[in-house]
């Protein structure tokens, strides 16, 4: 027999270390425009697929345009692709300076920059273009970002975002201690009611018990208070 203590440390377990599986979820975040002279940088382009079981065909392209000066064009350079599974750096100033930093799903389609250089500064252009395969048509939707890239000799530490990396990991373990607590306190308390009820029933099987005693000897001994044996012994009723 299962006992309610048992099903609840169970449910407990399984709450705890039970994780069902599920797909990630696409998150369309911007990407960061500050980066640091000789370091990496990661420029963020996302594009969400509402509904990933949708088969595509997705082609991605990156394009930078220096800093124009006034009453000046700048022109518009075709730095990256990414077609049919390869990707494919183009000739110029960032040959062998950039690598595919996206998702297998390629809602990410992100690239970084190794060794960040001045010359770097400028606006950056994605256009991703997917084509989605049904059965009678095959509809198209295309997706540009712009991204305005400044470059600085040293990395300046905002405030404000360690202020919220350190209230972020305090408010986890202050959850994590309070989750603890609920389970310990759950656990007492499912306990505590147990032994209770046990005590109950056990207290009430005595009770039982001597009040059948007290009228069995009530009864074996008589108003009389002599002993009525014959019956017990021989089988012959009672006098």
């Amino acid at each position: 027999m299962v006992t309610p203590t048992a099903v609840h440390l169970q449910t407990l377990v399984l709450l705890c270390f039970v994780v069902s599986p599920s797909r990630p979820v696409c998150v369309d975040i911007p990407s960061e425009t500050d980066a640091v002279l000789g370091k990496s940088m990661k420029l963020t382009c996302i594009s969400c697929i509402k509904r990933d079981e949708i088969k595509s065909k997705t082609h991605v392209d990156w394009y930078y345009m220096p800093d124009k000066e006034k009453d000046t064009q700048s022109n518009k350079t075709h730095i990256y692709k990414y077609d049919v599974n390869s990707a494919v750096e183009s000739d110029g100033p960032f040959k062998g300076r950039l690598a595919w930093n996206g998702s297998q799903d390629l809602q990410d389609v992100s690239i970084r920059i190794i060794n960040v250089t001045y010359n770097d500064r400028g606006i950056y252009e994605c256009i991703v273009y997917r084509q989605f395969e049904f059965d009678s048509f095959k509809p198209s939707v295309s997706l540009t970002k712009k991204i305005k890239l400044t470059v600085k000799a040293k990395a300046t530490g905002d405030a404000a975002a360690l202020y919220s990396q350190i209230m972020m990991y305090v408010l986890l373990v202050c959850l994590t201690f309070w989750l603890l607590v609920e389970m310990v306190y759950c656990y007492r308390k499912i306990s505590k009611s147990d032994e209770q009820a046990l005590d109950t029933a056990l207290f009430t099987s005595a009770l039982d018990l001597q009040l059948y005693q007290n009228h069995f000897i009530l009864h074996l001994v008589g108003p009389d208070k002599r002993l009525k044996c014959g019956s017990i012994v021989t089988g012959l009723p009672w006098r």
